[in-house]
Protein backbone atom coordinates (compact mmCIF):
# COMPACT_ATOMS: atom_id res chain seq x y z
CA UNK A 1 0.00 0.00 0.00
CA UNK A 2 1.64 3.33 -0.87
CA UNK A 3 1.95 6.08 1.82
CA UNK A 4 -0.30 8.85 0.67
CA UNK A 5 1.44 11.13 3.03
CA UNK A 6 4.82 10.90 1.37
CA UNK A 7 3.32 11.61 -2.00
CA UNK A 8 1.27 13.86 -4.34
CA UNK A 9 -1.94 12.86 -5.57
CA UNK A 10 -1.77 11.99 -9.27
CA UNK A 11 -5.34 13.08 -9.89
CA UNK A 12 -7.57 15.10 -7.92
CA UNK A 13 -11.22 15.13 -8.68
CA UNK A 14 -12.88 18.43 -6.85
CA UNK A 15 -16.83 18.96 -6.68
CA UNK A 16 -17.01 17.57 -9.71
CA UNK A 17 -20.40 18.17 -11.66
CA UNK A 18 -21.65 16.29 -14.77
CA UNK A 19 -25.33 17.14 -15.74
CA UNK A 20 -28.18 15.74 -18.62
CA UNK A 21 -30.01 18.20 -20.17
CA UNK A 22 -33.67 16.33 -20.79
CA UNK A 23 -36.82 17.45 -21.94
CA UNK A 24 -38.12 16.41 -18.68
CA UNK A 25 -35.12 17.79 -16.63
CA UNK A 26 -32.01 17.91 -15.83
CA UNK A 27 -30.01 14.50 -14.29
CA UNK A 28 -27.62 15.42 -11.56
CA UNK A 29 -25.78 11.95 -12.88
CA UNK A 30 -22.59 13.62 -11.08
CA UNK A 31 -23.37 15.93 -8.58
CA UNK A 32 -20.03 17.11 -6.14
CA UNK A 33 -17.54 14.51 -6.11
CA UNK A 34 -14.47 14.91 -5.00
CA UNK A 35 -11.40 12.65 -3.81
CA UNK A 36 -7.70 12.20 -4.48
CA UNK A 37 -5.71 9.21 -6.35
CA UNK A 38 -2.33 8.77 -5.22
CA UNK A 39 0.80 7.00 -7.30
CA UNK A 40 0.33 3.02 -6.53
CA UNK A 41 -2.80 3.53 -5.01
CA UNK A 42 -5.63 1.60 -5.66
CA UNK A 43 -9.24 3.03 -4.80
CA UNK A 44 -12.20 1.38 -5.02
CA UNK A 45 -15.66 2.89 -5.94
CA UNK A 46 -18.94 0.93 -5.08
CA UNK A 47 -22.82 2.10 -5.09
CA UNK A 48 -25.82 0.49 -6.40
CA UNK A 49 -26.48 1.30 -9.77
CA UNK A 50 -27.04 5.00 -11.09
CA UNK A 51 -25.02 6.03 -8.14
CA UNK A 52 -22.69 8.00 -10.20
CA UNK A 53 -19.66 5.40 -10.44
CA UNK A 54 -19.48 4.72 -14.04
CA UNK A 55 -20.38 8.53 -15.07
CA UNK A 56 -17.61 9.57 -12.84
CA UNK A 57 -15.08 8.13 -14.54
CA UNK A 58 -16.24 8.73 -18.41
CA UNK A 59 -15.97 12.32 -17.10
CA UNK A 60 -12.28 11.63 -15.96
CA UNK A 61 -12.19 10.46 -19.21
CA UNK A 62 -13.29 12.69 -20.99
CA UNK A 63 -15.84 10.66 -22.50
CA UNK A 64 -19.44 12.12 -21.55
CA UNK A 65 -22.40 10.95 -24.20
CA UNK A 66 -23.25 14.22 -25.78
CA UNK A 67 -24.86 16.73 -26.86
CA UNK A 68 -27.38 15.83 -23.66
CA UNK A 69 -24.43 15.05 -21.20
CA UNK A 70 -22.12 18.15 -19.89
CA UNK A 71 -19.29 18.31 -17.19
CA UNK A 72 -20.58 21.75 -15.57
CA UNK A 73 -18.56 22.27 -12.87
CA UNK A 74 -15.65 21.10 -10.95
CA UNK A 75 -12.18 20.34 -11.75
CA UNK A 76 -9.98 16.78 -12.63
CA UNK A 77 -6.55 17.67 -11.98
CA UNK A 78 -4.13 15.15 -13.63
CA UNK A 79 -0.22 15.79 -12.54
CA UNK A 80 -1.81 19.21 -11.29
CA UNK A 81 -3.35 20.31 -14.96
CA UNK A 82 -7.26 20.31 -15.10
CA UNK A 83 -8.39 17.83 -17.57
CA UNK A 84 -11.64 19.85 -18.23
CA UNK A 85 -9.75 22.62 -19.54
CA UNK A 86 -8.01 20.65 -21.92
CA UNK A 87 -8.53 20.49 -26.01
CA UNK A 88 -9.88 17.23 -27.47
CA UNK A 89 -6.70 16.89 -29.48
CA UNK A 90 -4.93 17.28 -25.83
CA UNK A 91 -7.09 14.80 -24.47
CA UNK A 92 -6.87 12.27 -27.65
CA UNK A 93 -2.87 12.73 -26.48
CA UNK A 94 -3.77 11.65 -22.55
CA UNK A 95 -6.37 9.18 -22.96
CA UNK A 96 -5.39 5.79 -23.72
CA UNK A 97 -1.62 6.33 -22.67
CA UNK A 98 -1.74 8.17 -19.47
CA UNK A 99 -4.85 7.65 -18.44
CA UNK A 100 -6.90 4.20 -19.73
CA UNK A 101 -10.09 2.88 -19.05
CA UNK A 102 -11.61 -0.46 -19.10
CA UNK A 103 -15.62 -0.75 -20.06
CA UNK A 104 -17.78 -2.59 -18.28
CA UNK A 105 -19.29 -3.84 -21.74
CA UNK A 106 -16.05 -5.44 -23.57
CA UNK A 107 -18.52 -5.95 -27.12
CA UNK A 108 -19.02 -1.97 -27.36
CA UNK A 109 -15.20 -1.23 -26.37
CA UNK A 110 -13.83 -3.66 -29.63
CA UNK A 111 -14.45 -2.65 -33.04
CA UNK A 112 -16.41 -5.42 -34.36
CA UNK A 113 -14.66 -4.79 -37.92
CA UNK A 114 -10.81 -5.59 -36.94
CA UNK A 115 -9.36 -7.77 -35.35
CA UNK A 116 -8.14 -8.38 -31.74
CA UNK A 117 -4.40 -8.41 -32.23
CA UNK A 118 -4.74 -5.51 -34.54
CA UNK A 119 -7.00 -3.69 -31.67
CA UNK A 120 -3.96 -4.14 -28.88
CA UNK A 121 -1.14 -3.45 -31.63
CA UNK A 122 -3.12 0.27 -32.13
CA UNK A 123 -2.06 0.88 -28.77
CA UNK A 124 1.23 -0.19 -28.76
CA UNK A 125 2.19 2.07 -31.03
CA UNK A 126 1.24 5.17 -28.97
CA UNK A 127 4.42 3.70 -26.87
CA UNK A 128 7.92 4.83 -28.16
CA UNK A 129 9.16 1.81 -25.60
CA UNK A 130 6.86 -0.90 -27.83
CA UNK A 131 8.85 -0.23 -31.33
CA UNK A 132 12.09 -1.36 -30.05
CA UNK A 133 10.62 -4.86 -30.17
CA UNK A 134 8.07 -6.41 -32.53
CA UNK A 135 4.70 -5.08 -32.10
CA UNK A 136 3.08 -8.34 -33.08
CA UNK A 137 4.92 -10.47 -30.16
CA UNK A 138 4.07 -7.90 -28.08
CA UNK A 139 0.55 -8.12 -28.72
CA UNK A 140 0.78 -11.81 -27.98
CA UNK A 141 2.86 -11.90 -25.21
CA UNK A 142 -0.19 -9.27 -23.19
CA UNK A 143 -2.24 -11.61 -24.63
CA UNK A 144 -0.92 -14.31 -22.51
CA UNK A 145 -0.36 -12.46 -19.47
CA UNK A 146 -4.55 -11.83 -19.59
CA UNK A 147 -4.68 -15.63 -19.79
CA UNK A 148 -5.63 -15.97 -23.20
CA UNK A 149 -5.77 -19.38 -24.53
CA UNK A 150 -3.84 -20.34 -27.98
CA UNK A 151 -3.04 -16.40 -28.04
CA UNK A 152 -0.89 -17.06 -31.11
CA UNK A 153 -4.20 -18.18 -33.19
CA UNK A 154 -6.45 -15.96 -31.35
CA UNK A 155 -4.18 -13.07 -32.21
CA UNK A 156 -6.23 -13.27 -35.95
CA UNK A 157 -9.63 -13.59 -34.28
CA UNK A 158 -12.47 -11.33 -34.23
CA UNK A 159 -14.44 -9.96 -31.34
CA UNK A 160 -17.12 -11.95 -32.18
CA UNK A 161 -15.22 -15.42 -32.56
CA UNK A 162 -14.60 -14.83 -28.36
CA UNK A 163 -16.55 -15.53 -25.56
CA UNK A 164 -17.79 -12.53 -23.23
CA UNK A 165 -14.85 -13.22 -20.32
CA UNK A 166 -12.69 -13.25 -23.60
CA UNK A 167 -13.30 -9.98 -24.67
CA UNK A 168 -13.13 -8.50 -21.56
CA UNK A 169 -9.37 -9.77 -20.98
CA UNK A 170 -8.64 -8.54 -24.38
CA UNK A 171 -9.87 -5.22 -23.59
CA UNK A 172 -7.88 -5.71 -20.30
CA UNK A 173 -4.97 -5.83 -22.21
CA UNK A 174 -5.29 -3.07 -24.51
CA UNK A 175 -5.91 -0.96 -21.46
CA UNK A 176 -2.10 -1.94 -19.94
CA UNK A 177 -0.43 -2.03 -23.46
CA UNK A 178 0.51 1.60 -22.61
CA UNK A 179 1.38 1.09 -18.98
CA UNK A 180 -1.10 4.06 -18.05
CA UNK A 181 -0.36 6.01 -15.08
CA UNK A 182 -3.85 5.91 -14.00
CA UNK A 183 -6.35 2.73 -14.79
CA UNK A 184 -9.67 2.73 -14.45
CA UNK A 185 -11.01 -0.30 -13.88
CA UNK A 186 -15.49 -0.47 -14.53
CA UNK A 187 -16.57 -3.61 -13.20
CA UNK A 188 -13.50 -5.14 -15.25
CA UNK A 189 -14.16 -8.61 -13.75
CA UNK A 190 -17.87 -9.29 -14.68
CA UNK A 191 -17.30 -11.70 -17.23
CA UNK A 192 -15.09 -13.63 -16.02
CA UNK A 193 -15.27 -16.76 -13.78
CA UNK A 194 -13.86 -17.08 -10.26
CA UNK A 195 -10.54 -18.42 -11.24
CA UNK A 196 -9.76 -16.19 -14.24
CA UNK A 197 -10.49 -13.27 -12.33
CA UNK A 198 -8.30 -14.00 -9.67
CA UNK A 199 -5.45 -14.53 -12.17
CA UNK A 200 -6.47 -11.07 -13.85
CA UNK A 201 -6.97 -9.16 -10.62
CA UNK A 202 -3.53 -10.90 -9.76
CA UNK A 203 -1.91 -9.40 -13.51
CA UNK A 204 -3.54 -5.91 -12.46
CA UNK A 205 -1.44 -6.36 -8.70
CA UNK A 206 1.35 -7.03 -10.55
CA UNK A 207 1.61 -4.43 -13.11
CA UNK A 208 0.80 -1.89 -10.14
CA UNK A 209 3.99 -3.22 -8.64
CA UNK A 210 5.96 -2.82 -11.29
CA UNK A 211 4.56 0.78 -12.81
CA UNK A 212 3.09 2.38 -9.87
CA UNK A 213 0.23 2.64 -12.00
CA UNK A 214 -2.65 3.74 -9.77
CA UNK A 215 -5.78 2.45 -10.45
CA UNK A 216 -9.59 3.39 -9.76
CA UNK A 217 -11.45 0.27 -9.35
CA UNK A 218 -15.11 0.25 -9.85
CA UNK A 219 -16.96 -2.86 -8.77
CA UNK A 220 -19.66 -4.09 -6.79
CA UNK A 221 -17.89 -6.74 -5.04
CA UNK A 222 -16.55 -6.56 -1.63
CA UNK A 223 -14.69 -9.23 -1.87
CA UNK A 224 -12.82 -7.60 -4.80
CA UNK A 225 -12.47 -4.64 -2.89
CA UNK A 226 -11.14 -5.81 0.60
CA UNK A 227 -8.55 -7.79 -1.96
CA UNK A 228 -7.90 -4.79 -4.19
CA UNK A 229 -8.12 -1.60 -2.76
CA UNK A 230 -6.07 0.68 -0.43
CA UNK A 231 -9.03 3.23 0.03
CA UNK A 232 -12.96 3.14 -0.83
CA UNK A 233 -15.20 5.52 -1.95
CA UNK A 234 -18.74 5.04 -1.38
CA UNK A 235 -21.17 6.89 -3.68
CA UNK A 236 -24.91 7.49 -3.37
CA UNK A 237 -27.00 9.32 -5.80
CA UNK A 238 -24.33 11.34 -8.04
CA UNK A 239 -22.28 11.97 -4.24
CA UNK A 240 -19.51 10.76 -2.28
CA UNK A 241 -21.21 9.30 0.79
CA UNK A 242 -18.14 8.22 2.32
CA UNK A 243 -14.24 7.54 2.11
CA UNK A 244 -11.95 6.00 4.10
CA UNK A 245 -9.07 3.65 4.25
CA UNK A 246 -10.64 -0.23 2.87
CA UNK A 247 -9.67 -1.49 6.57
CA UNK A 248 -11.60 1.45 8.21
CA UNK A 249 -14.49 1.35 6.15
CA UNK A 250 -14.80 -2.16 7.08
CA UNK A 251 -14.49 -2.45 10.83
CA UNK A 252 -16.26 1.21 11.06
CA UNK A 253 -18.54 2.43 8.60
CA UNK A 254 -20.19 5.44 9.99
CA UNK A 255 -22.93 6.81 7.05
CA UNK A 256 -26.02 4.61 7.32
CA UNK A 257 -25.87 3.68 3.36
CA UNK A 258 -22.38 2.35 3.63
CA UNK A 259 -23.33 0.37 7.09
CA UNK A 260 -26.63 -0.86 4.93
CA UNK A 261 -24.29 -2.05 2.11
CA UNK A 262 -22.37 -3.86 4.47
CA UNK A 263 -25.28 -5.49 5.81
CA UNK A 264 -26.52 -6.67 2.17
CA UNK A 265 -23.26 -9.21 1.82
CA UNK A 266 -24.37 -12.33 2.57
CA UNK A 267 -22.60 -13.97 5.63
CA UNK A 268 -21.96 -17.74 4.79
CA UNK A 269 -21.49 -18.33 8.25
CA UNK A 270 -24.82 -17.48 9.52
CA UNK A 271 -28.47 -19.13 8.64
CA UNK A 272 -31.32 -16.92 7.97
CA UNK A 273 -34.17 -17.24 6.53
CA UNK A 274 -34.17 -14.12 5.00
CA UNK A 275 -31.07 -11.46 2.73
CA UNK A 276 -30.82 -8.12 4.16
CA UNK A 277 -31.91 -5.74 1.85
CA UNK A 278 -32.08 -2.05 1.64
CA UNK A 279 -35.41 -0.64 1.44
CA UNK A 280 -37.20 1.83 -0.82
CA UNK A 281 -35.45 3.13 -4.34
CA UNK A 282 -32.78 5.50 -5.00
CA UNK A 283 -34.16 8.79 -5.57
CA UNK A 284 -34.83 10.01 -8.98
CA UNK A 285 -31.64 12.38 -10.06
CA UNK A 286 -33.62 14.54 -11.95
CA UNK A 287 -35.32 15.32 -8.83
CA UNK A 288 -33.76 15.31 -5.75
CA UNK A 289 -35.06 16.42 -3.01
CA UNK A 290 -33.42 19.21 -0.85
CA UNK A 291 -32.04 17.42 2.01
CA UNK A 292 -29.73 14.38 2.55
CA UNK A 293 -30.33 11.95 -0.65
CA UNK A 294 -30.39 8.89 1.35
CA UNK A 295 -33.08 10.08 3.92
CA UNK A 296 -36.24 7.99 3.14
CA UNK A 297 -34.64 4.41 3.17
CA UNK A 298 -32.29 5.79 6.42
CA UNK A 299 -33.47 4.43 9.69
CA UNK A 300 -31.69 6.90 11.36
CA UNK A 301 -33.56 9.95 10.17
CA UNK A 302 -34.57 13.26 11.82
CA UNK A 303 -35.67 16.56 10.52
CA UNK A 304 -32.74 17.99 9.79
CA UNK A 305 -31.86 15.24 7.40
CA UNK A 306 -34.86 16.06 5.08
CA UNK A 307 -34.36 19.60 4.97
CA UNK A 308 -30.44 20.35 4.50
CA UNK A 309 -27.69 18.26 2.96
CA UNK A 310 -24.99 17.22 5.00
CA UNK A 311 -21.46 19.00 4.91
CA UNK A 312 -18.31 16.27 4.66
CA UNK A 313 -17.19 15.48 8.25
CA UNK A 314 -13.67 13.97 8.77
CA UNK A 315 -14.23 11.29 11.36
CA UNK A 316 -10.69 9.85 11.66
CA UNK A 317 -7.63 10.99 9.57
CA UNK A 318 -8.54 9.58 5.85
CA UNK A 319 -12.01 9.25 6.83
CA UNK A 320 -14.63 10.99 5.53
CA UNK A 321 -18.67 10.67 6.25
CA UNK A 322 -21.82 12.96 5.00
CA UNK A 323 -24.17 12.66 7.74
CA UNK A 324 -25.43 15.02 10.13
CA UNK A 325 -25.07 11.90 12.95
CA UNK A 326 -21.81 13.00 12.81
CA UNK A 327 -22.28 16.56 13.60
CA UNK A 328 -22.47 17.80 16.89
CA UNK A 329 -25.75 19.25 17.48
CA UNK A 330 -27.70 18.82 14.55
CA UNK A 331 -30.60 17.87 15.47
Amino acid sequence: MITVAATQPILEVKDLQTYFFTRTGTVKAVDGVSFELYPGETLGVVGESGSGKSMTALSIMGLVPGPAGRTVGGEILYKGEDLLQKSAAEMRQIRGKEICMILQDPMTSLNPVYTVGNQVIETLRQSDESRSTSLRARAIELLEKVKIPAADSRFSNFPHQMSGGMRQRVVGAIAVAGAPNVLIADEATTSLDATIQYQYLALLKELQEDTGMAIIFITHDFGIVAKMCDRVAVMYAGRVAEIADVRELFNNPQHPYTEALMRSVPNVDEDVDFLYSIEGQPPALDDLPPGCTFADRCPYVFDRCREEFPPPVEVEPRHMATCWQLTPDAR
